[in-house]
């Protein structure tokens, strides 16, 4: 078999020496963010990963000492692999843009495999080009020179089986809290609003995916905010913090959060969300549940697998 699929996502440190050197790497990347001249990048990216390197080992301490995010990217590969193994028998790479494994180093192994045709399928459901644009440049960088046909699903916003996933899981939120929830919050990951006045569709995948829910949660109010914010650059509004104030501030008693621009968990899920927003949350005497990641659930390794046969 001369084709490989390649799942594509952002990476984590897998310990706490790595969180500096994966700062470095994302800080770096000129795509998503212009630190000073060109020339300036990478000496600005040092001095921004060395003063937040201490802050973020602090975060990854509080969730084990390091981002699960490559072995559940694994797992996933893993589970499509075999999902896909009598009807197409692709093999499943994994290819990370900021640590390891690299995109590049990924490319080297389907090469030294016999790999003569990629897919390449972006583990993020909502494009942007500070993610899945970001990723697929680095892989068609990596692709020069090599004798190697790609083909690059760039988004699934609206795949059936990912909403019905999604669908799964705001049900098991909701049975949490007895009958007592109305309103459900989406937190996304926040973007400069710059790349969106440049035509990023980020924000509009979303909502799109919201309206795929809204007949299903009719009775339920929708919010939507902005996480992992950094930098000092104007930002999508409001945040995840913000939201969770004024929500409380209105007399909002119990809230289900639902990541919906990740897929998998890693330090926005596990600390973010599950410990600084629910101690927010806790503050403002609210009851604050997140609905469990997508990670291996059977309907998004079924959202995948459609993805790629298509």
């Amino acid at each position: 078999m001369d084709t490989g699929v390649i799942l594509l996502n952002l990476g984590g440190p897998d310990n706490l020496q790595s969180v500096k050197p994966f700062l470095y790497n994302l800080f770096s990347d000129r795509e998503i963010i212009k630190l000073g001249p060109k020339f300036l990048q990478r000496q600005i990216a040092w001095l921004i990963s060395t003063l937040r390197a201490g802050k973020s080992i602090s975060m990854y301490k509080q969730i084990g000492g390091g981002s699960p995010i490559l072995e559940i990217t694994k797992s996933q590969g893993r589970r499509l692999e075999e999902y896909i193994a009598s009807s197409l028998g692709y093999k499943v790479y994994v290819g990370m843009r900021y640590w390891h494994p690299y995109i590049k180093d990924t490319v080297n192994q389907m090469e030294d495999d016999g790999i003569k045709n990629i897919i390449a399928l972006t583990l993020y459901p909502h494009y942007s080009k500070a993610t899945t644009g970001s990723a697929f440049s680095e892989l068609k960088r990596a692709l020069i020179g090599r004798n190697i046909d790609c083909r690059f699903i760039e988004s699934w916003f609206d795949n059936v089986y990912y909403i019905d996933a999604l669908i799964d899981l705001i049900d098991q939120g909701i049975s949490q809290f007895n009958g007592r929830l109305k309103d459900i919050l989406f937190s996304a990951h926040g973007l400069p609003v710059s790349f969106i006045k440049e035509g990023d569709p980020y924000v509009q995948h979303i909502n799109k995916t919201m309206d795929s829910l809204r007949k299903k949660y009719a009775s339920f109010t929708f919010h939507l905010s902005y996480q992992s914010r950094s930098g000092p650059v104007q930002w999508l509004a409001p945040s995840t913090e913000d939201m969770i104030n004024e929500l409380a501030h209105k007399g909002i008693s119990n809230l289900l959060v639902v990541p919906i621009s990740f897929v998998s968990d890693h330090i926005e899920t596990l600390y973010e969300i599950d410990i600084k927003y629910k101690k927010l949350s806790e503050m403002n005497n609210m009851t604050m549940r997140r609905i469990e990641s997508l990670n291996t659930h059977p309907l998004f390794i079924k959202t995948l697998a459609e993805m790629i046969k298509i």
